[in-house]
């Protein structure tokens, strides 16, 4: 059997090798151009230890973190965490301490870390203790700077009420959230020492949660003296801007401080899939109303949108699951799977203690998917990484369920959205041999645990 480190062929979804992807441009992507994972509401050290066991070893560049910063205690829902109470780096996933050893490891993995960066508000409470001790009251926060007081916060005290107004939507309440008067100087320098801070634990990046709530020149300013200083000048940043028809404000305006999320472009894979229209996907990376694909943060759900149906989820089983393959297949954006826990209520958050920690993931039991572990994401990461750098060649497709497609001479495609079996002889790209199908299995020790698929001397 031909070895598979040269070439990856998957034939019902995806093949795999893994390999290390080029260097990233200067101007765009994450600190790391192999494919992320969002380890949504993990604790620090089950992240610690899922970098060094698993997503080091399959390839992932990058791992994503929950806001690290001391929260509100309201209860065990998950948006606790977006309600910031301080900027200690002390939550009910772990202690500073904790956070610090979880980058160690990580990057000792081979793996960069990502932080959730809630910087638009404070929390929506009227008062009380930050889960940290910290005492607060109603836009009074105290910090180790001074803190936030009455003049910190924008002058409309009333929630956004039509998302057609710009001024409302950057200078009003996000669901009841005390909005930040970010175009302060003192406010902005607040924001930027706290991304310093952890800048300074070794986190690489940022994701900049409700950035769209925030006007992109306050942005800019902000991580402007953040890549002022020396331990800043490379961090890496992708805006949370949920794009929306008619809406005045649009992804691309936050491009001049980093890449934006491209939330079209997950809702546009959500009907495509489960339309069985998967032949409409070929010419995808080209559309206009899309961002440059070295600009765009994809994903095929978020923390939100797995709540919100906006997008497929883990509850759509194996539209889910084809969903991933197509996005770490196809050539376009900066990916990132989304790895959190089963739910059914909307609020609910991750399985805590009775004192409200949460508590360390566990793959294979408990609520926790851990998506990023499955055959159609973690070897699919290998997939992206042994095809980076090529083109798409040899696309297919029956005019509806069914395509395929090659990534250069390296890796080859198919997937079947339809509900009857796919057969048929392929014309690809690869040189002859055979190759092991990574979804069904995976290359180990020159063999293949999965199904094996032979090459001919014309690519079929």
């Amino acid at each position: 059997m031909r070895r598979v480190t040269a070439a990856a062929l998957a034939l019902v979804l995806a093949a795999a090798a893994l390999v290390l992807a080029a260097a990233r441009p200067a101007a765009a992507g994450p600190p790391d151009d192999r494919p992320g994972v969002t380890l949504f509401q993990w604790t620090w050290t089950s992240i610690a230890r899922e970098c060094t066991d698993v997503l080091g070893p399959a390839g992932y560049g990058w791992v994503q973190t929950s806001p690290p910063q001391e929260h509100a205690v309201v209860g065990g829902q998950w948006w606790t965490s977006y309600q910031p109470v301080s900027y200690r780096i002390e939550s009910k996933l772990g202690t500073r301490a904790e956070y610090a050893a979880m980058v160690s490891a990580c990057r000792g993995a081979g793996v960069e870390v990502i932080a959730d960066a809630v910087v638009n508000h404070m929390s929506g409470q009227t008062g009380g203790t930050g889960w940290a001790g910290t005492p607060f009251s109603t836009e009074r926060y105290p910090g180790p700077a001074g803190g936030y007081g009455p003049q910190d916060f924008n002058d409309c005290r009333t929630n956004i009420a039509s998302y057609q107004d710009r001024y409302q939507v950057q200078h009003c309440r996000l669901v009841g959230l005390q909005d930040l008067r970010t175009g302060s100087e003192y406010v902005r320098q607040e924001i930027a020492d706290y991304l310093l801070d952890l800048v300074s634990l070794g986190v690489r990046g940022f994701r900049v949660d409700a950035a769209k709530h925030v006007p992109a020149a306050d942005l800019e300013a902000i991580l402007g003296t953040v890549r002022a200083t020396p331990q800043g000048r490379d961090v890496y940043v992708v805006h949370e801007v949920i794009g929306a028809g008619g809406e005045p404000i649009q992804p691309s305006e936050y491009l001049g401080s980093g890449d934006s999320h491209e939330f079209s472009y997950a809702r546009h894979l959500k009907g495509q899939v489960q339309s069985n229209q998967l032949a409409s996907l070929r010419d995808l990376r080209t559309q206009p109303w899309l961002l440059p694909s070295d600009r765009a943060g994809v994903f095929v759900d978020n923390h939100d949108t797995e709540r919100n149906g906006e997008t497929l989820s883990y509850k759509n089983g194996t539209d889910y699951r084809l969903a991933n393959v197509f996005m770490l297949a196809y050539p376009y954006g900066w990916p990132s799977v989304h790895s959190g826990y089963a739910f059914s209520d909307h609020d609910a958050g991750a399985p805590q203690s009775g004192s409200g920690e949460v508590l360390d993931a566990a793959c294979g039991q408990g609520t926790f998917t851990c998506a990023h572990r499955w055959n159609e994401t973690a070897h699919m990461v290998g997939f992206r990484n042994a095809v980076a750098g090529t083109d798409l060649t040899q696309w297919w497709d029956d005019g509806g369920s069914g395509i395929a497609f090659g990534r250069g001479d390296r890796g080859y495609v198919a997937l079947n959205a339809g509900s009857s079996a796919l057969t048929r002889t392929f014309a690809t790209s690869l040189p002859a041999g055979a190759y092991c199908d990574v979804v069904s299995g995976q290359a180990s020790g020159g063999a293949c645990t999965g199904t094996t698929v032979t090459v001919d001397g014309s690519g079929r």
